[in-house]
């Protein structure tokens, strides 16, 4: 017997029994604790007299805080702290984003809550790392952004910089690795018997996703006798097969026909077969003249249609060539509207137990 995707029963379970007490506020916390509760964690979220900043934005906090406990204590509080001490006691986790330093100033240090909790794992998102001249500087999702070079890793082919809506230095390289750490912690504590204390740097988290313009950097570098800039790179704008073109309507069509076998689907649809070998995997560098000349080509037959036009062309050709859709359109497509198939995981299938499915 197999749990199709959207079957929530088997997989909200996955977490069952684990216990996080998180102290984060804002996003990047919240939503690593949010991602553990759709997986069956037991969340309690411990905020300040006031609530979590995002309390002001409704919508966002009950999208981030949905399916968790909440409490408030005065941090300040001696009385306080320590009922919130008693309830780390009986925890497998605890998650906080307080600035290096504030957590052994109010007596949560891992010394002082090993003694209580050995198995305790602790958690903190910080800004720049818990040490070093750069551990007590405030900062955002831009900010880590910047300082990562990630952000200059957005600009668009003539150089300009985007300003993403999509908040990646919190959510990639602080929930993400968050969540991992946490996982990654309590599977050691529950073998060893032991917890330990692990600071997720957003900011080094996002520079480590800097793998593949790193790579094609210092492999692009010799060939084009500097390295890629903006629409250079093999995936920032240097290849045809690879971009972004603006349509009819002025919407955007995103061609990432990146393998050769969806180049020559591609050139099929756009009735070009003349296009079909000059592609990077035949010779044409990332970034040169003839790619950029190849673009141009595109850029202009795509210009000369609407985007719904380019959408019917290509919904059943398996290319890799997708419309550029708003966040309503988004929102309203079938692969996300429906609720019990949008989420990012999804079991297809387990092994249920005898207990689970007894034996008629």
């Amino acid at each position: 017997m197999t749990a199709q995707a959207g079957d929530g029963g088997a997989l909200s379970g996955l977490l069952a029994g684990l216990r996080v007490i998180d102290l984060s506020r804002n996003l990047p916390g919240p939503f690593c604790t949010r991602m553990l509760a759709d997986l069956g964690a037991e969340i309690i979220k411990v905020e300040p007299p006031e609530g979590d900043p995002s309390r002001a934005l409704r919508p966002l906090f009950e999208a981030l805080n949905h399916g968790k406990e909440c409490r408030r204590i005065d941090f300040r509080r001696p009385a306080d702290l320590q009922q919130l001490r008693g309830w780390l006691a009986d925890a497998d986790v605890m998650l906080d984003s307080f600035r290096p330093g504030s957590l052994p100033a109010m007596g949560l240090d891992f010394d002082r809550l090993k003694r209580i909790h050995p198995k305790l794992v602790m958690v903190s998102i910080t800004g720049y790392g818990q040490h070093g001249v750069w551990s007590q500087r405030a900062g955002h999702d831009l900010n880590f952004m910047a300082i990562s070079g990630a952000l200059d890793q957005s600009r668009a082919p003539t150089g300009e910089i985007a300003l993403s809506n999509v908040q990646w230095g919190d959510l990639a390289g602080g929930s993400a690795m968050a969540a991992t750490a946490i996982l990654a912690a309590v599977f050691d504590a529950h073998k060893r018997g032991q917890g330990r204390h692990v600071d997720v740097s957003m900011a080094h988290g996002v520079h480590a996703h800097l793998l593949l313009p790193t790579a094609t950097a210092n492999l692009l570098a010799p060939l084009l006798g500097h390295r890629p800039g903006a629409g250079e790179d093999l995936l920032n704008g240097g290849l045809p097969c690879y971009n972004l073109y603006a349509t009819a309507d002025r919407r955007q069509l995103a061609v990432g026909a990146l393998e050769f076998k969806f180049w020559q689907a591609a050139c099929a649809v756009f009735e070009r077969p003349a296009w079909v070998d000059r592609h990077w995997q035949r010779g044409q560098l990332p970034g040169s003249p003839e790619c950029a000349g190849l673009r141009e080509e595109v850029a202009a037959l795509v210009a000369s249609q609407p985007l719904a036009y380019w959408t019917g062309r290509f919904e059943q050709v398996d290319a890799c060539v997708t419309p550029v859709l708003t966040l309503e359109e988004a929102q309203a497509h079938p692969l996300f509207a429906d609720a019990a198939h949008a989420q990012p995981w999804a079991v297809v299938g387990f092994s249920p137990t005898v207990s689970e499915y007894p034996a008629p």
